[in-house]
């Protein structure tokens, strides 16, 4: 199921989906004590980001935030999504929060590596409270790429985290695979902008997935994708 919340600008879009995630996230605390947020990288979530860290009312110290993927570089590298969340999110009251990284160290993600991480996520609190997805124009998610080397067990294996090459990737990547993310109370698609609408529009419509990797998403049947949008 698709449930769209359209914005008039991206201030708002960013104060309703913090405000969302925020109770998420409280919900969980209160349910089971701790609670877990998994979260994407780029230039579309600094808004979001700094609006959620400064939610003071969450108790920010039982909640511990991954990532939904991640470039294989170092946090010191302006291409690494670790180093967005620490700058962007982790901060003021949100500062409180654990953070479990996806890189595993080395020149290329390998068995031992990519293990390393796995192993680094089993106290993670499961099923996420809350997941936030991004796209590209490519119709992308999270490193689900089209043209990737390991596509189809990223949108099938049980995970956690998997490897991943593609020619539209730049670095090698890791990324939680579509199982792990959609063992989540709750799944949010989080795009802005004329473009972004554009490409939602024709993934939703008829033909592969390995064309529009953003698909697996839309088209499965375990929780519903709440799509929050602005121009």
């Amino acid at each position: 199921m698709l449930v769209r919340h359209e914005f008039s600008g991206r201030e708002e879009l960013a104060e309703a989906l913090a405000t969302s995630i925020a109770k998420d996230l409280s919900l969980g605390t209160a349910r089971r004590g701790r609670a877990s947020l998994a979260v994407s990288g780029g230039s579309t979530p600094a808004l979001l980001f700094a609006r959620l860290s400064q939610f003071d009312e969450l108790d920010w110290s039982n909640v511990t935030v991954t990532l939904v993927d991640e470039r294989w570089v170092d946090e010191s590298s302006d291409r690494s999504n670790a180093g967005l969340v620490r700058r962007a999110l982790l901060q003021g009251p949100a500062a409180a929060a654990r953070f479990a990284p996806l890189f595993g160290g080395g020149e290329a993600p390998d068995d031992r590596s990519i293990g390393a991480v796995n192993a680094s996520l089993a106290e993670l609190p499961r099923p996420f409270d809350a997941v936030v997805l991004g796209m590209g124009n490519d119709g992308h998610t999270a490193s689900f790429f089209p043209g990737g080397d390991t596509l189809d067990h990223a949108l099938t294996d049980p995970g956690p985290v998997i490897a991943l090459k593609a020619p539209g990737a730049g670095e090698p990547r890791v990324t939680w695979t579509l199982p792990s993310l959609l063992d989540t109370g709750a799944l949010y698609l989080h795009i802005e902008g004329v473009a972004k609408a554009e490409t939602l529009e024709k993934a939703l419509g008829e033909g592969p997935v390995a064309d529009m990797p953003i698909r697996a998403v839309l088209r499965q049947d375990m929780v519903a994708v709440q799509v929050y949008w602005a121009a």
